[in-house]
């Protein structure tokens, strides 16, 4: 996983376009016409899933949905809050919703009270129209045309400020496509190094079992092919050849998967979590001098990778 590569020297070569993702970013738009005041404001911060808040003034309820919709096509992972406010600056009469099934609620209830003693009358008009959530204002233009160009700019806008947000969080997923990448590369230098020192603890091991048995061949008797047995059998189990090529088959693909174009983030995680696993047991299984603190090393670079990954969409 390399940085983007530039056309130089008339090469002919595309550059290599970033596609990956932070889950962070902001973007704040306003606009201001003879009809509406209007501000848009959307921030994301890291979730596992997609999580979207939307906020719009009443009078603007029936758009909720839609905006939400322009959120999905734009972000599919993270906690996303988009706030609309907006003044019309056109004649608006007032509407008022009632919430019927609350007011009957209320209503009984206030009766039931009532007749058992505890309240001296029912619920009266006032009392009603105070409860929260009971009625609902909305100022609505009588030029239903200029409602929907309203509406119209209230959309396009979201839709812009959505972009920007998208564009802030790509150039935050070049950064992590950088740092992903010197990690990727420090975990496989460390993993070459674990193989060499490895293959030499190997070599000093069978050396020293090889002194070893002569120095004992005068007081114990051993068959040369059952002590050539026991050191296959010893090799197989400290033999790490499977675990280094998946362990590299990991890192080949979390390169793939950084420089594609969808959302990538989990499979990163996963990748992490058993790149981890893979190390463990190389530890626990190669012989050499130093593979123990080249282990630790290699699992501190896949903790590194794993809490950046966290940051990815």
């Amino acid at each position: 996983m390399g940085s983007p590569q530039t056309d130089a020297g008339g090469s002919g070569r595309s550059p290599v376009k970033i596609m990956l993702k932070s889950m962070t970013g902001f973007a704040s738009l306003t606009h201001d016409d003879e009809q509406v005041n209007l501000t848009v404001t959307v921030r994301s911060v890291n979730h596992r899933y997609l999580d979207a808040h939307v906020r719009v003034p009443a009078a603007f309820a029936e758009l909720e949905q839609g905006l939400r919709g322009l959120v999905q096509e734009h972000v599919a992972r993270g906690r996303v809050e988009l706030t609309v406010t907006a003044q019309l600056k056109i004649d608006a009469p007032v509407e008022l919703d009632l919430n019927e099934r609350l007011a009957e609620a209320l209503v009984n209830a206030a009766e039931q009270a009532r007749l058992r003693g505890w309240i001296e009358s029912g619920l009266t008009a006032g009392e009603l129209l105070r409860f929260p959530q009971a009625v609902t204002v909305r100022e609505l233009p009588a030029d239903r045309e200029a409602w929907q160009a309203v509406c119209t700019r209230v959309s396009d806008t979201v839709g812009e400020a959505l972009g920007d947000l998208d564009r802030m969080r790509r150039r935050e997923g070049e950064f992590l496509h950088t740092d992903l990448a010197e990690r990727a590369a420090a975990v496989g230098a460390l993993v070459d190094r674990i193989v060499a020192d490895a293959a030499t603890g190997a070599d000093a091991l069978r050396e020293r079992l090889a002194a070893r048995i002569e120095d004992l061949g005068g007081t114990v008797q051993a068959e040369p092919e059952l002590v050539a047995q026991e050191i296959v059998k010893w090799a197989a189990r400290s033999d790490i050849h499977e675990e280094v090529a998946r362990l590299r088959g990991h890192l080949e693909h979390l390169a793939e998967l950084a420089e594609g174009s969808a959302p990538c983030g989990r499979k990163l995680d996963f990748l992490v979590q058993e790149m981890n696993r893979e190390i463990n047991t190389i530890g626990s299984k190669a012989e050499g001098r130093e593979t123990g603190a080249l282990v630790v090393a290699a699992k501190a670079e896949v903790e590194r990778l794993r809490e950046q990954i966290q940051n990815v969409e």
